[in-house]
């Protein structure tokens, strides 16, 4: 008979038996485990929200959809985009059952490919989703920075002078912020996450609530321009208007990702197998329907599209201070930004799980895997990678300084990260497909499964063509004509990843001691 004082853990499972399970888990797929597990059911899905960041995310991006396609824009690619994301998110969430590492989707896709083809998948895969980690921090971070300055234009009437070196200057101060916080414990960090999810979705709805019953019925905008052709305004300059219509999901596509996130602290989850993905799977839905009721209630409240986006370069802010007023509106700008915060603070500790994954590996050039700044290295004290965070941190700077050259420069941040993080997902789900039935691959299912019929199949499927489509409607720079101030650099950045990871691979890099999960 079990002892009735057998320690329990926070959400009531067997304490022992769970670590044990978890790391068995892990074992089997080729790891011992270096982190504390930490993170309860509410903490892990906590962190699956806040990695998308609803409202922080939305008036990060809304200027997008809003000033190039219109209205509807805002409307019919959010829920296109929620709809195609939770395919991706439910094909990510079953192979992160299945492979619960901190090295995520290129773990994954190593295993799922014949061994003579792993090494480069990794190789591949692997610097595609860091490059998607950096990129996504260093725009969830410029993001965070320009809010922060809007609400200081607002506070001051429109009357402060907001250059690239404040907004630059304030994201390398907040990236550092968030490095200091990332050095805490495994222990403290998800007691701090817990709370993400409250703050996320509570400022969400408050202001939905807020803005429908400050804005008077008469003042609202008619159904046909929320979600019919008067809505339709396209600002391309030159782009047909299905074009300009479909550049707003970027918008959706930005705050949908980072879905491997969870994945990457499946090392300090309890319960990984099932709660990672049951995780995911949470967050998308709950983002994807509730971020779609808050842009429709946006553009209902919005007054005349000719005011936006006013004095804060900011449409979501402008929209509240006109309905709210301008105490009322930063009061709640607050929890807008700190969601922000939550965003920048999940985003790097997935990034430097990751980085640390990739160490562990040997996918990393001397000295950051075989030296003294060897960056698989556990602090003994917190637990946690703290060279990795750092290095992480003080990457994401360097594209933030492409507000330097122009702001269509620092766009393409956004969708770089859209990019780089989707393409890295659809590998190994391609993978799992195309080699189920050789004999060196053998897919074990987790207990979040799609199931082996043809609903698994039509998910897959659809999840891949999507994402190859939206690649490439990122890569269309958003306005003509075409100057070097419009062009759009993120093709040319995210292939030239993979460009010059492949140059790399096959000049030299010594495999020797590259270690080939699986």
């Amino acid at each position: 008979m079990a002892s009735q004082d057998t320690e329990r853990d926070a959400d009531g499972y067997s304490l022992s038996s769970t670590l044990d399970n978890d790391d068995r888990l892990l074992q089997d797929i080729g790891y011992k485990n270096s982190f504390k597990r930490e993170f309860t059911n509410l903490a892990t899905i906590s962190f699956a929200f806040s990695i998308m960041g609803l409202c922080s995310s939305v008036a990060t991006t809304f200027n997008t959809p809003l000033l190039i396609g219109g209205p509807s824009s805002v409307t019919w690619c959010w829920i296109l985009g929620s709809c195609m994301s939770l395919t991706l998110g439910t094909s990510i969430a079953e192979i992160t059952s299945a492979f619960p590492t901190c090295g995520g989707m290129y773990t994954a896709s190593a295993y799922l490919c014949p061994k003579k083809y792993r090494p480069i998948v990794g190789w591949i895969v692997g610097w595609l989703n860091l490059f998607g980690q950096i990129v996504g921090l260093s725009s969830s971070e410029f993001g965070l920075a320009n809010m922060i300055w809007a609400a200081v234009v607002i506070g001051k009437d429109g009357h402060y002078e907001l250059t690239n070196g404040k907004i630059v200057g304030l994201t390398v101060a907040l990236l550092i912020v968030h490095g200091l916080l990332n050095c805490l414990g495994t222990r403290y960090l998800a007691r701090f996450t817990s709370s993400f999810v409250f703050i996320n979705l509570g400022a969400t709805l408050i202001i939905i609530i807020t803005l429908l019953s400050m804005t008077p019925r008469s003042e609202m905008h008619a159904a046909s321009y929320v979600f019919g052709s008067q809505g339709f305004i396209n600002q391309t300059g030159g782009w047909n208007n299905g074009l300009s219509f479909l550049f707003g999901l970027l918008s959706v596509q930005w705050t949908m990702t980072g879905y491997d996130a969870t994945s990457h602290i499946s090392e300090e989850v309890k319960r990984a197998a099932y709660a990672a993905p049951v995780a995911i799977f949470i967050a998308v839905i709950g983002t994807g329907l509730i971020g779609w009721l808050l842009n429709i209630v946006l553009i209902l409240c919005s007054g005349p599209l000719e005011n936006l986006p006013g004095a804060s370069g900011s449409s979501f802010l402008e929209i509240m201070v006109l309905r709210i007023g301008k105490a009322g509106a930063l009061v709640l700008w607050t929890p807008v930004c700190l969601t922000a915060f939550f965003v920048c603070q999940t985003g790097l500790q997935a990034g430097s799980r990751c980085i640390y994954a990739f160490a562990r590996d040997r996918m990393l050039p001397f000295p950051f895997s075989h030296s003294s700044l060897d960056l698989s290295k556990i602090n003994t004290h917190t637990k946690t990678p703290i060279r990795a965070i750092w290095f992480v941190a003080l990457g994401s700077v360097l594209p933030a300084l492409l507000l330097f050259a122009s702001a269509e420069a620092v766009n393409a941040i956004f969708a770089m990260t859209a990019m780089a993080y989707d393409l890295s997902y659809i590998v190994p789900i391609i993978l799992r497909r195309v080699f189920t039935n050789h004999p060196e691959v053998e897919f074990k299912p987790g207990p979040f499964y799609l199931g082996p019929g043809w609903f698994g199949w039509a998910v897959n499927i659809i999840c891949v063509l999507w994402t190859l489509f939206v690649c490439v409607l990122f890569s269309i720079p958003n306005y003509l004509p075409v100057t070097a101030g419009t062009m759009n650099y993120a093709s040319v950045c995210t292939f030239g990843v993979v460009i010059l990871s492949l140059v790399w691979y096959f000049l030299g890099y010594d495999f020797s001691s590259f270690i080939v999960p699986g």
